[in-house]
């Protein structure tokens, strides 16, 4: 007999009750303290780097932070959980816990995505709730039960700390949430422009990634079929997804997913990445910026908060607009040099520990 399917016990997380939060004259809560409400990682997961990032650049301010994993995971001990954060995204010092009902009272508390916000909202020993927020993650849903189930979760009354400044005002103009925002930068340590193997061919990256509609893959094949139309013995490279059953009739590799210490070679080897985002932009954009890559986006307060006609090149989003823009950049050499010149000095301006900085500034002005 098939098992029936059962919505009821899946989704029963969203009927929590508000457990409010302590009183600032407690005096049970250290002041340092922070717990992040996180669903599983993956490896490779870019949301979960950015969490990791700030947890061990907070660490090194003297925050002491606890990692609790909501929901079903995939870890038979929190030590194996924190070998594989070690090993694949940062050496933290934070306690690792598995559902919130082990969660020690802290001074602050994190939710980090729409079902982890369901679960802060029943967790009431800390002082202030907090909503790390990356993206608009409704609009991974089609317009039904979970894009409103996460919509919800903006009417909290948390206090928001967003990815860059489209989110932040988008929120605060939509749902009354109190946001501040923090910017992207990019890991000096690993991405840098590295010597073409062979200069005179010219190179296109895409960013492929199928599951992800946000990211745009069906405009993206159109507008890269028109380039390789109009010129022929452009090269292709795909990468972020194994590419294999889709259909593109031009030289192309199909590089798959990589692993980061990868692609940096990669980018550098490409004289324009194809980066479209239809929600947030991720931290791609200026990962191809310091390695001496042209990035060619969309146009959009979801992307002009980071991205400007001085360090890349924004058009519509149709299929012509975008090809038209990639052909320009690829048969103008001096506006290519110059661009890309650009973009490295603007993604050498930015910095993650001036972000964590700003974000420290954010928790002692609510400490206050």
């Amino acid at each position: 007999m098939l098992r029936k399917i059962d919505v009821i016990g899946f989704y029963d997380f969203v009927l929590t009750e508000d457990a409010g939060m302590l009183q600032p004259d407690s005096g049970t809560v250290e002041h340092k303290t922070i717990n992040w409400l996180i669903p599983d990682f993956g490896i490779g997961s870019g949301g979960h780097l950015n969490i990791f990032r700030y947890i061990f650049l907070l660490e090194k301010k003297g925050y002491k932070n606890t990692i609790c994993l909501v929901g079903n995971h995939r870890h038979a001990s929190q030590n194996q959980a924190r070998v594989l954060i070690a090993k694949h995204f940062f050496p933290l010092q934070a306690d690792i816990v598995f559902g919130v009902e082990n969660l020690p009272a802290a001074s602050f508390s994190f939710a980090t995505s729409w079902i982890t916000a369901y679960a802060l909202k029943g967790f009431g020993a800390t002082l202030h709730k907090l909503y790390f927020v990356q993206d608009f993650e409704p609009a991974f849903y089609a317009y039904g039960s979970e894009y409103d189930f996460a919509e919800e979760t903006y009417k909290f009354g948390f206090r928001g700390v967003c990815a860059g400044d489209w989110l932040a005002k988008m929120l605060e103009a939509n749902y009354g949430m109190q946001c501040h925002s923090l910017g992207f930068s990019f890991d000096r340590n690993l991405y840098r422009q590295t010597p073409r193997r062979d200069p005179n061919i010219r190179r296109v990256f895409c960013y492929c990634r199928p599951p992800t509609p946000r990211r745009g893959l069906e405009t993206a094949l159109l507008a890269l079929n028109l380039v390789g139309q109009r010129l022929p013995d452009v090269e292709f490279i795909f990468a972020g997804w194994d590419m294999g059953d889709y259909y593109f009739p031009h030289k192309h590799l199909n590089a798959g997913v990589l692993s980061l210490e990868e692609l940096p070679v990669l980018y550098s080897q490409c004289d324009v990445g194809l980066v479209i985002s239809f929600t947030n932009l991720s931290l791609l954009p200026l990962e191809l910026m310091a390695c001496g890559c042209v990035v060619v986006s969309n146009r959009g307060p979801n992307t002009e908060w980071l991205l400007n006609d001085s360090n890349s090149v924004l058009v519509e989003s149709s299929p012509r607009a975008i090809a038209d823009a990639i052909v320009r950049v690829l048969e103008d050499t001096r506006l290519r040099v110059e661009l890309a010149d650009r973009a490295k000095s603007f993604a050498y301006s930015t910095s993650w520990e001036t972000e964590c900085d700003r974000l420290v500034k954010i928790l002692e002005t609510l400490a206050e």
